[in-house]
């Protein structure tokens, strides 16, 4: 017995595995400021021969804190710091400028297209408009600390909103323009998780693995319908999430 309790006593610890440890290094160096918001980190080749293992494990490391949310990996550019991710209240209708500002974000944003087009018939059915009348139509990307957090895909009514072409939306977000213009009436929102088209995943800088959430709106300003709107959100950058209260006669209804 003695012999054998001087074996137990002497066998090793159970080393904690390394793909932690460089985990924890990586966070220690974000918590301490070393690594800012939106900083590009060492490299995995950096790290492979800091730690003196395999890039699959450091890749590891690197892609669980992706996942966490810690991080974001930008195709053929590196890996880089991630902002916390800001949540929209999508009961409600916001600004994503205001939203990122307020959970201390760098916001800016690229205006891809700016337009006035001819409705589809199927537009124009959905907008209460005539087949082939105006629709102006704007493609956004709203970004935090210059990463992509949402991509805007809106058509305006003309009529509810007939300077829309000719504002300056690096200085006031569409959201603010339009809420500027009139209380928003009615609103309509889905949201559904899926895999973007290309040129979706190409603005926001994705992988073409990487789901998106997308919410998908509609809204009236004084019966009139005044936008068709969707908006994808990159899943590992951002989160929905909605409060409301019931009035008493709405409760049996709740569940």
């Amino acid at each position: 017995m003695f012999i054998v309790r001087q074996i137990e006593k002497i066998q090793p610890k159970r080393l904690q595995p390394l793909y932690i440890k460089i985990k924890t290094f990586i966070v220690d160096k974000i918590d301490r400021g070393e690594w800012q918001i939106g900083a590009k980190i060492s490299s995995e080749a950096e790290l492979v021969t800091h730690f003196g293992t395999s890039r699959m494990t450091v890749n590891r490391a690197v892609r669980e804190l992706t996942a966490e949310g810690r991080l974001i990996r930008k195709q053929g550019q590196g890996t880089y710091v991630a902002a916390l991710k800001p949540q929209s209240a999508f009961l409600e209708i916001t600004s994503i400028a205001e939203e990122i500002k307020r959970n201390g974000g760098n916001y800016s944003c690229k205006v891809h297209l700016l337009t006035d087009e001819k409705a589809n018939p199927e537009l124009a059915a959905d907008m209460q408009l005539k087949p082939y009348a105006s629709v102006f139509h704007s493609v956004l990307v709203h970004k935090d600390t210059d990463i992509p957090i949402q991509l805007a895909d809106r058509y305006i009514n003309p009529a509810l909103a007939p300077d829309y072409l000719k504002q300056d939306f690096s200085t006031i977000s569409p959201t603010e323009y339009l809420l500027q213009l009139a209380p928003v009436y009615r609103a309509e929102h889905t949201v559904e998780a899926l895999i973007p088209d290309a040129w979706i995943r190409e603005l926001l800088e994705i992988n073409e693995s990487e789901p998106c959430l997308a919410l998908f709106r509609k809204t009236w300003v004084g019966g009139k319908v005044a936008t068709r709107s969707c908006f994808y959100y990159p899943g590992s950058r951002y989160s929905l999430g909605g409060r409301f209260t019931p009035s008493a006669s709405d409760n049996t209804e709740i569940y």
